[in-house]
């Protein structure tokens, strides 16, 4: 994918179906796209979630272990992993909000926001004003 299409992102959710197999060996290039094309505003990795969907119709056998892909998600730069299905509504939302959480964590944490900022205006901010004047805005 292009950089353009990455723009501004601030966190990931990478899908992989757990019916095929295919599909989860292409996880590794997905991320590695990903990091290579965007970085948070600090430097740092994006946060990245990693979905196995159609958890309802697993075949048995195909998906890892917890510990494996704990293993796998930790070894490959993911703030973690959910088993989901779309069709059941299995773990969609507990998988976004935990994303959310990591996203707003990071906003929370991101020094540059504190920083001198141009083109904000601080609304508590006093100014020069003459008494008596008919306006307090000298512009």
């Amino acid at each position: 994918m292009t950089r353009v299409y990455f723009k501004e992102a601030v966190g990931c959710i990478l899908v992989f179906d757990v019916t095929r197999p295919a599909s989860f060996e292409a996880v590794k290039k997905w991320k590695l796209d990903l990091d290579t094309k965007v970085q948070l505003p600090n430097g740092g990795r994006i946060p990245c979630v990693l979905l196995g969907n159609k958890c309802d119709q697993a075949r048995e056998g195909f998906f890892q272990t917890h510990e494996q892909m704990d293993s796998y998600c930790k070894d490959n730069g993911f703030i973690g992993w959910f088993a989901t299905s779309a069709k059941e509504n299995i773990r969609i939302d507990e998988s976004v909000n935990f994303l959310f959480s990591k996203v707003l964590e990071n906003a929370m944490n991101d020094t540059s926001l504190n920083e001198s900022d141009n083109d904000r205006i601080d609304l508590g901010q006093t100014g020069d004003y003459e008494e008596g004047s008919s306006s307090s805005c000298k512009c």
